[in-house]
């Protein structure tokens, strides 16, 4: 019976894994088929000649500036990952160590703004950053800013933070050591997990950034790779398998980072609700 059961679970296990994996088969085999098979209906699970050429043709496609755009999507990334490390490591050590007036009230505030769709702010956000205003647009810095801080990155933070021992801390000021010492010295290094998983998340999410970028840029000299997908749809149609192998292109190095980190982003979840 436990011998089924155990059966039972590795096969549901297999299909599900079958299941997410499906995707990335279909924009692989789909990036070597020509334009009539790819867009043929039924679809054709496997290529009935390879064309190797697609991916050629793809990052020569006029208009797409790849390699441009892979610069621009790492300095955009990079910085907005480091940036949101730093305020939400600020942050939740100070809602979950320091003690100040209102700080629940400020940190239920917060998770508030949670509740809030980005679809809500993308128009004031707009607006704001309009050449009528702080004239960012077209420029690197409204891709970055308005995501230097997130607040579930506060959130996972503090809860980490309040899983650092008491006992540490109070040895640390009986030594002399001030907040930002404990912070750099004895919280910092037991939170590493924490730290691998926000910046999987956050580099992730700056990686993957479409809709934004799209309506805050109009230079394709400093738009992200994510955008330059859109140069494959034309007005006679989309061109599915020049699409499909320039999302390999945006999907295989963040694939490479995920199989490289993947402990440190499963154990930083898993212990999320460690305390608080």
């Amino acid at each position: 019976m436990a011998r089924a059961g155990s059966l039972g679970k590795h096969g549901f296990l297999l299909v599900g894994a079958l299941v997410a994996a499906f995707p990335f088969y279909w924009m692989l085999t789909t990036s070597f088929k020509d334009f009539a098979e790819a867009a043929k209906s039924p679809p054709v699970l496997w290529p009935s000649a390879w064309h190797f050429e697609n991916w050629v043709e793809a990052w020569t496609y006029p208009h797409t500036y790849w390699a441009r755009a892979f610069l621009n999507t790492i300095f955009v990334a990079t910085t907005t990952t480091l940036g949101v490390l730093a305020t939400s490591v600020l942050a939740g050590y100070a809602f979950a160590r320091m003690s100040f007036r209102g700080r629940g009230v400020l940190f239920a505030f917060l998770l508030l703004t949670l509740f809030i769709p980005g679809e809500a702010t993308l128009i004031p956000q707009f607006v704001l950053m309009s050449r009528r205003y702080l004239g960012w647009y077209d420029t690197y810095t409204a891709q970055i800013v308005p995501f230097l801080a997130t607040i579930f990155s506060i959130f996972l933070m503090r809860q980490f933070f309040l899983g650092v021992p008491q006992e540490l801390i109070d040895s640390a000021r009986l030594d002399g050591a001030g907040h930002l010492r404990i912070l750099w010295y004895v919280a910092l290094p037991l939170v590493r997990p924490a730290l691998v998983t926000i910046a999987l998340i956050e580099g992730l999410a700056s990686w993957n950034a479409f809709l934004w970028p799209l309506i805050i840029t109009s230079d394709p000299l400093i738009r992200p790779i994510q955008v330059q997908l859109v140069q494959f749809n034309t007005e006679g149609g989309s061109r599915y398998h020049l699409v499909m192998a320039g999302a390999a292109f945006v999907v295989l190095p963040i694939l490479a980072v995920y199989f490289v980190a993947q402990r440190y982003f499963i154990e930083g979840i898993a212990r999320t609700g460690i305390r608080g």
